[in-house]
């Protein structure tokens, strides 16, 4: 599935740009005027909601927490730290690719795996 992405300007944009050339349409803080600012994660999932994309981060411990108290999203991607930014982008999208929907999904993505 190609999947509406929103994450944050922690995320490294060599992933985001290689996630939008495979077809995924990722929108960034930085595209809706919201860099720098430190937008809290529950305001940043709460405006995925309103836009109907699923966030993508690296912070997953707080958006394991924010899954839990509202299952109810349009999916949460949580990813290790990978420095290899093109196999991050490739792991995303393969693991995007195994999914009907992310409705409601908290998705897990390791380096590792």
């Amino acid at each position: 599935m190609k999947a509406r992405l929103y994450s944050n300007e922690n995320f490294p944009l060599p992933v985001v740009e290689a996630l939008r050339r495979m077809g995924h349409d990722v929108l960034t803080t930085h595209n809706v005027g919201k860099s720098n600012e430190g937008v809290p994660d529950d305001e940043v999932l709460a405006y995925a909601i309103a836009e109907d994309r699923a966030v993508l981060k690296h912070n997953r411990k707080d958006y394991i927490r924010l899954h839990r108290l509202n299952p109810a999203h349009a999916g949460i991607i949580v990813c290790t730290s990978n420095p290899d930014f093109p196999a991050l982008a490739i792991k995303i999208d393969a693991t995007l690719s195994t999914m009907d929907s992310l409705r409601d999904v908290l998705l897990r993505v390791n380096r590792g795996d």
